[in-house]
């Protein structure tokens, strides 16, 4: 009888690890909004990291975190870090990795806590006339083998998607207000 038991445990344990094999560890969000300013206006900003102050989710979450920066901001080596005591912020950090001037940042996000983990954004303006452009938030990451048998049960295009079409619709309050 113990036997069986111990073979259930073993299965129960050996299914999973065997099914994440063979899921994707890597996900990909998108998201875009037109805003009603030219282009240069909304690149500009976009190009200060500290500006995402005013309009990420993620950065509003709690007003209490601890910010540093290192750097220019608007350059390339630019750093945001920050530390919070609130789980869905935790600790980690945002370099800017690459700049098209007027057209697209890269960033990378460097998670430490409450989990450990590196995911790549873009900001890209495009110009849909010349006082129109949009914006579009992309967001890369990857999840390590074992914990990407969680992608089975999580929607990554839901949970970080609403996040950035949140964070787009401010930024467009903030724009064009």
């Amino acid at each position: 009888m113990v036997a069986k038991i111990l073979i259930v445990i073993a299965m129960l344990i050996a299914i999973p690890l065997i099914m994440a094999a063979f899921i994707k560890k890597d996900y990909t969000v998108e998201q875009e909004i037109n805003i009603d300013r030219p282009k240069k206006e909304v690149f500009d900003y976009l190009r200060l990291l500290k500006n995402q102050d005013n309009f990420s989710v993620w950065a509003t979450m709690d007003p209490a975190m601890k910010k540093e920066y290192r750097g220019t901001d608007g350059t390339v080596g630019f750093v945001s870090a920050w530390e919070s005591d609130n789980k869905k912020v935790g600790k980690g950090e945002q370099e800017i990795k690459g700049i098209i001037d007027g057209e697209r940042i890269d960033y990378e996000l460097r998670f430490i806590e409450p989990f450990a983990g590196v995911a790549n954004a873009s900001l890209i303006t495009e110009s849909l006339d010349e006082n129109r452009t949009r914006v579009i938030w992309h967001f890369d990451s990857r999840m390590k083998y074992p914990m990407n048998f969680m992608l089975l049960f999580m929607n990554m295009s839901k949970m970080i998607g609403n996040d950035l079409s949140t964070g787009l619709a401010n930024l467009k309050n903030v724009l064009e207000s």
